[in-house]
This record gives C-alpha cells, sequence and structure tokens, in this order.
C-alpha cells in the first residue's frame, strides 16, 4: 500500500470538523441499524446488545478523535488527523495506536493540565483585556477534555479483549452446560476498518469460564491472535474448538463497518461514485457506509477419538457456497442517507442489486429498507 497516496492528512480546521460531525452523523444511526437486526429475526437480544455496546465504543472513540484534533490547522502545537481516503474513509489504524499510548498518560497530563474552569476564566480576561481570541487557551481546553474523554475508559482500541455474557444453563446434572456470549474487536490495521466478533458458545469445563484463571486468558490471547482480516470464520472457528475440549463454539459472527463512502473527503471507483455524484447531495448527507455481516453455524456435532478411551465433540459447521468462503451465510447492507439512495435507486448499479439498502433521516430514524 503507498501510504502517500491512500492516506491524506486533515490539516484544515474547517475540514476536520466537517470530517468528524459527518462521522457524528454516520454512529447516531448505527445503534438503530443493529436493533433492526433483532426486529428482523437476523439477532437475538443478547447479541444486539453486545453489539450496540461495541458501536456504542466507537461512538466514543470519534467523539475523543474530534475533541484531540478540534484546532488542527488553527493552533500551532495542534496535530493533524491522517485517514484513509481510498481503502476505508476511516481514520488509519496508527491514530486509536497513538490514542491508547495517550490513555496510559492521562492521569499524568491532566494533573499538569489546568482545570476546565480555570481556562475558561482565562478566556474572557484575554477577550476583554487583549480582545483577541483565545485560540492557545481553546486549544488547552480541547486536550483537557480529550484526556478526559480517555480517562473515562469505554472506547473502541486498535483491540478490544474479548468479554463473556452468560446467557443461561441447557441440559441438566451431568449433561449440563453454561452458554456464553464472547465479545471482541479489532481495528484492522492494513484495512482501516473495525471489526467486532460475537460467538455464542456452550461450556462443558468445571468453572464457569470468565472465572476460571487458567482458560479465559488462554482463550483472551487465542481469539486475538486468531481475529485478523485474512481468515475465515470457519477457520477460526474450528481451529478454538480443536484448541479448547470443554468449549464447543456454536455460532461465529464477524460484522464489519465499512468503507465509508463520502464525495467530500475520499477517493472512490465504480458505482458508488456515481451514485455520489447524482445525488449531489449537501454536506452532511453525502456519505454512505457497507455493513457486512458473516455468520457461521454449526449444525450437528460429531465425536472423534481422544487418546486410547476418550472421545471429544467437534462441531461440524453448515457452509453455503462458495464453501471457500467459510461461512454459513453472508449478508451486505448499504446505509445511507435519502439523496443518495434516490440517485441508487435510480441508476439501479448491478453491484449494489443484492445488498440491502438501508436509508436513514434526522435523529437516527430508519425511514426505509430495501
Amino acid at each position: 500500500m503507498d501510504l502517500t497516496l491512500d492516506h491524506q492528512v486533515l490539516a484544515d480546521t474547517v475540514a476536520t470538523r466537517r470530517y468528524f460531525r459527518k462521522f457524528e452523523r454516520i454512529t447516531t444511526h448505527l445503534a438503530t441499524v443493529a436493533a433492526e437486526e433483532q426486529a428482523a429475526g437476523r439477532m437475538t437480544a443478547p447479541e444486539v446488545e453486545a453489539l450496540a455496546r461495541s458501536l456504542v465504543s466507537l461512538n466514543l472513540t470519534f467523539r475523543a478523535l474530534a475533541l484531540k484534533y478540534h484546532f488542527a490547522g488553527a493552533a500551532r502545537e495542534a496535530g493533524t488527523l491522517t485517514f484513509d481516503r481510498v481503502e476505508s474513509g476511516f481514520p488509519v489504524a496508527a491514530e486509536l495506536m497513538e490514542m491508547a499510548a495517550d490513555a496510559t498518560q492521562a492521569e499524568r497530563n491532566l494533573a499538569s493540565l489546568p482545570t476546565p474552569d480555570t481556562l475558561k476564566d482565562e478566556m474572557v480576561r484575554v477577550i476583554l483585556s487583549e480582545r483577541v481570541t483565545p485560540t492557545r487557551l481553546q486549544y488547552a481546553l480541547s486536550q483537557r477534555l480529550y484526556y478526559e474523554e480517555l480517562r473515562k475508559g469505554g472506547l473502541f482500541w486498535a483491540r478490544n479483549d474479548p468479554e463473556a455474557v452468560w446467557l443461561g444453563n441447557i441440559g441438566g446434572g451431568r449433561a449440563e452446560r453454561r452458554q456464553y456470549l464472547l465479545r471482541w474487536g479489532v481495528y484492522e490495521a492494513t484495512d482501516n476498518l473495525p471489526v467486532i466478533y460475537l460467538m455464542t458458545l456452550e461450556d462443558t469445563g468445571r468453572d464457569g469460564l470468565p472465572k476460571d484463571g487458567m482458560r479465559w486468558p488462554m482463550v483472551q490471547r487465542h481469539l486475538m491472535a486468531q481475529s485478523v482480516g485474512g481468515l475465515t470464520l470457519l477457520t477460526i472457528a474450528k481451529g478454538f474448538d480443536q484448541d479448547f475440549q470443554d468449549l464447543h463454539p456454536k455460532r461465529l459472527r464477524r460484522i464489519r463497518l465499512g468503507p465509508m463512502y463520502s464525495s467530500a473527503f475520499t477517493t472512490q471507483t465504480g458505482p458508488i461514485r456515481d451514485v455520489l455524484a447524482a445525488a449531489r447531495a449537501p454536506e452532511g448527507e453525502d456519505w454512505a457506509l457497507a455493513w457486512t455481516e458473516e455468520d457461521l453455524i454449526s449444525e450437528r456435532v460429531d465425536e472423534v477419538k481422544s487418546g486410547w478411551f476418550g472421545l471429544e465433540e467437534r462441531e461440524v459447521f453448515a457452509l453455503a457456497e462458495p464453501k471457500e468462503q467459510g461461512v454459513s451465510g453472508l449478508d451486505r447492507s448499504i446505509i445511507l442517507p435519502a439523496r443518495p439512495y434516490q440517485a441508487l435507486a435510480e441508476l439501479d448499479p448491478p453491484a449494489f442489486r443484492s445488498m440491502r439498502k438501508v436509508v436513514v433521516g434526522g435523529g437516527g430514524r430508519i425511514l426505509n429498507l430495501k
């Protein structure tokens, strides 16, 4: 990848703020889209809740970045945001890695910065006495607020280790099993896109998985190591099934958010370029976001020999054609405001005919589903 060609630095204050306003609008729609997954029967309530938590975290990440770069181009000390204008439309992964490093220094930096009230009082004094815009003080306040967001936590990082939610027990007696939903995520460095994973599993171990001091750290490390874009869900699930004899993956999902296309910020190719050009949408509505869901479901269990006398369960996963994709199902959606959707409907490019269209309006409302 040629970083000079694919990555762009936003050095202008107005452009930077427009970029983050656009993502603020986009992220307000994602929770509504997730709720629609449950209403349509494509996801369970626990899955939607887990997904929504990741989407909220992503929103907090963009809020923090918007504060960090609020005075880009206006204050000499302010840095500049780098985003992927070709592959994703999202900030490059290095931005999230730098933010994670900033988070480790948040307490120390907050201790060295004046309080918000002190900064605001000083701004008033500068405006009244010197009759100039207190840009440097405004920048200091933005950095103060940035570090406060980092200290609060709950953001979507470059890697988000698995969390487990107990779903209840099934069976009874010796056959009783615990059910868990695992959620984790990564910000892929190659594609510069956030990816969320959800796994439903059954646990036949002696202790519950999250309370097992040996298995739980191993599970977390294993799943994070496997969460790279080049691996199919089948490869991830089979490797997990083989490495953990008393954990049985029943369903694995991968939700990939993006690319984000925008006539103002990204370089499009193919039919999406024609759609956005024909839409002539006003600022804030000149965008489209891809949402891709991969789903892998266990259809049955086989027993295989283990050692001389033992037997182990092995999941057999349902595979859709072409089987090389390693999924039971693949669903692609495009989320977009009304004007771009009208242009898409009129142009009707073949590449978009099989995709679900989610048309959104103000306040995070879904106007139409096609």
